[in-house]
């Protein structure tokens, strides 16, 4: 899989996948990164890439061309997604992560300033996502939101599989709680159900925990959850639990 990310800062995304699980996804080629900053293409002799708004505002507002140029010159997969990090986009989740999950190549816009030109976004057909509603100075911080959560999805990228599987939102629920050594710290005990071996029952509770911190934390996603497609296992933990 394939990440092309358009950014002033450039550095800003190529540090940050130095560490930890992205940079072993990248070293075991199961992905690549690259960047491409706009300031490479504009044709003005200071390399602005910038102007002041058509009809006055505070601000300025990143210009089509050497935005444009940038996107360009992006060899384009078949299978790829477009994304512009914009506060007016669909708030970002693990949904949309899955999706992207399966493009062979995800291109992402980083705004800055006063934000885009507003032919920009039509003329690149850009999906625009948020990370949530508030405001960011630049789109760097939040287009590694998305990479470091689309990547871990790949397979081969975590150690585990089920590392991903039991993640918060993964299937709508929230995460069951996890514990490790020592047993008792502080007065606290590890549940004893976790201490007995038994990998079924360990299954089961953990999946009663799921929807009990998920009704307790987010009730608006247990109540989804409730109104979606539950299997017969479910179905059965929340009876028996007078969860449902």
């Amino acid at each position: 899989m394939r990440f092309d990310v358009v950014s002033l800062f450039p550095d800003m995304i190529n540090n940050a996948c130095d560490y930890s699980i992205l940079k072993r996804a990248i070293n075991d080629k199961l992905v690549e990164i690259n960047t491409v900053n706009p300031r490479d293409y504009t044709l003005d002799k200071h390399r602005k890439v910038d102007d002041t708004p058509y009809g006055g505002g505070a601000g300025m507002l990143l210009a089509c061309q050497p935005y444009m140029d940038a996107l360009k010159s992006i060899k384009r997969y078949e299978n790829s997604q477009t994304i512009i990090m914009s506060p007016q986009g669909k708030v970002f989740n693990q949904n949309m992560a899955k999706e992207f999950s399966e493009k062979d190549q995800i291109i992402i816009i980083c705004g800055h300033y006063e934000g885009f030109d507003e032919r920009i976004k039509i003329l690149s057909k850009g999906m625009e996502i948020s990370i949530g509603d508030f405001v960011m100075t630049g789109g760097e911080l939040p287009a590694l939101c998305i990479i470091d959560s689309v990547i871990r999805l790949k397979d081969g990228v975590l150690g585990d599989k089920e590392s991903k599987e039991y993640d918060s939102h993964y299937d709508g629920l929230l995460e069951h709680p996890h514990y490790t050594k020592p047993r008792i710290y502080d007065g606290l005990e590890v549940p004893e159900i976790l201490l007995n071996g038994n990998h079924e029952k360990i299954k089961n509770w953990r999946r009663l925990q799921q929807f009990i911190v998920t009704k307790q934390k987010r009730p608006d996603l247990f109540q989804k959850f409730l109104q979606g497609d539950i299997s017969e296992y479910d179905l059965e933990i929340l009876k028996q639990n007078n969860l449902f």
